[in-house]
């Protein structure tokens, strides 16, 4: 059995309540799967495979087996890839046996998480070697974002490490991120920063929209600056300006016909909040094999 785990994130809570929510409990006439409990015999056995008919990075096959063995525990799995694999086209990713009712219910659940995770994580890649191949910047690194769908952060930022990028901020606790709200109900860059600083805050992000904000913001103890939809001949005069005192990361109008020229600005990061706001889901499928 394969386990998963991740800090602050409860496996067994997400399984139960995502089928719970597909059985439809606590609604008149939920807590069943109407389709399988009235085709399916009660003794039917089931034997698939889940395969990707798209090439992908594979993210979220654990979850799928816990998924599977939440309604039928005794049910045999194979894992034919791992999360992390790169895989083309009609790649095999896992074959399961067990009672088929139960794996039926189960399916869609399975279905949907390693869909949208391995989205997540083909789509961080291609960012990844977008930003780091010709007219790039090997050494950037890339960043992803808290736009994220309420409920899912640990697994989609879970995705795009797989992809190969690097999780910025979990959430508003382990940093200050100094954006421009902060700035105007502040009074200024300076004065936001300040009041980060004076309370003792370790790692304060600075959102910085123009080069005049820059010296400000060091001044103040910004730690790393987000240089704000600047153009890469900016980007560029940013970095220089800094001159390695923090680390600079560059954010906002980044897709993947831009992204190389903004890394080869000089910036040590790019975050990119599309790769979880925007990711397509993958095309997996589970098919049946007669035993």
């Amino acid at each position: 059995m394969t386990t998963f785990t991740l800090p602050g994130f409860d496996l067994a809570k997400f399984i139960r309540e995502t089928l719970a929510e597909d059985l439809g409990e606590g609604l008149p006439g939920g807590g069943r799967d109407v389709t399988s409990e009235n085709v399916i015999p009660a003794e039917a056995r089931f034997t698939g495979v889940m395969d990707s008919r798209d090439a992908i990075v594979v993210a979220g096959l654990p979850l799928a087996e816990a998924f599977f063995r939440q309604l039928d525990p005794e049910c045999t799995i194979e894992a034919l890839a791992h999360d992390g694999d790169k895989v083309p086209a009609g790649t095999d990713l896992m074959r399961i046996e067990g009672k088929a009712r139960a794996l039926l219910t189960a399916e869609r659940s399975a279905l949907n998480i390693v869909q949208h995770l391995s989205g997540i994580a083909t789509l961080t890649q291609a960012y990844v070697t977008a930003m780091r191949g010709p007219g790039g910047n090997p050494a950037c690194t890339l960043l992803d974002t808290r736009k994220t769908i309420p409920g899912l952060r640990f697994l989609e930022k879970y995705a795009t490490r797989q992809g190969g990028a690097q999780n910025h901020r979990m959430g508003l606790w382990d940093a200050a991120m100094i954006k421009d709200n902060h700035v105007a109900v502040a009074g200024s860059v300076g004065e936001a920063v300040r009041r980060a600083r004076d309370a003792g805050v370790v790692k304060i992000i600075c959102e910085v929209d123009n080069l005049d904000q820059i010296e400000p913001a060091l001044a103040a103890g910004a730690s790393h600056l987000l240089l704000d939809n600047m153009d890469p001949a900016t980007l560029a005069e940013a970095v220089a300006m800094v001159a390695g005192r923090v680390p600079t990361e560059a954010s906002g109008g980044v897709n993947l016909d831009t992204i190389a020229a903004k890394a080869a600005s000089g910036v040590d990061y790019i975050s990119v909040g599309r790769l979880t706001q925007s990711a397509p889901a993958a095309d997996i499928g589970l098919d049946f094999n007669p035993l």
